[in-house]
């Protein structure tokens, strides 16, 4: 029994580390500060898997996650954290070995702007914003992730897209509209 349980645990890792980082990742602004948030999601997941009652695996780590990092935002509000400036003082010019370079530097640029005006926006509309347009959810697991109703995630992602244009108007940012990017 117990080595299904690891076998089950490992898989899960596996199978979600890397996009909870991620996530977590576009909520801090820190690589550090995500990596941890990683570990320490999956430290209490894996306290309270005996509590966990099936149902999505994936829903159920992203909410874990989001507690793990609102509690961690609670404690660093106390420090006076700013995740901006973490960001602005550990970010760091990637050039893709492999590709057009021009290419790469505007995707890249287009990135770091995104990141800078998400990292305007309230926790709530980062969550959700990223939970819909970079992991994909439906609107059911976000509202299952969240703990709120299907018509509260529909009004909340309207308005997360509303403030992130006006963020981004304000800051002088031109997000391409076709894709990702965009924030649609």
């Amino acid at each position: 029994m117990k080595k299904q349980r690891q076998d089950d645990l490992e898989t899960v890792y596996l199978a979600y580390a890397k996009p909870l980082y991620f996530y977590l990742l576009k909520l801090t602004g820190s690589d550090t500060i995500a990596e941890e948030l990683v570990q320490e999601t999956f430290y209490r997941a894996t306290l309270s898997l005996d509590l966990y009652e099936g149902g999505q695996v994936k829903s159920w780590l992203y909410k874990v996650a989001r507690n793990t990092y609102m509690d961690e935002w609670r404690k660093r509000k106390r420090w006076r954290w700013v995740p901006l400036y973490d960001y602005l003082s550990n970010s760091e010019e990637y050039v893709s070995p492999y590709g057009i370079p021009e290419e790469d530097l505007l995707t890249q640029e287009s990135s770091h702007e995104i990141k800078d005006v998400s990292l305007l926006l309230p926790e709530n509309y980062r969550t959700i914003l990223y939970l819909r347009e970079f992991e994909e959810f439906s609107y059911e697991e976000i509202a299952n992730t969240l703990e709120i109703t299907i018509d509260q995630v529909k009004v909340t992602i309207h308005r997360a897209r509303q403030r992130f244009k006006q963020l981004a108007e304000r800051l002088g940012k031109d997000f391409d509209r076709s894709g990702k990017d965009g924030m649609e």
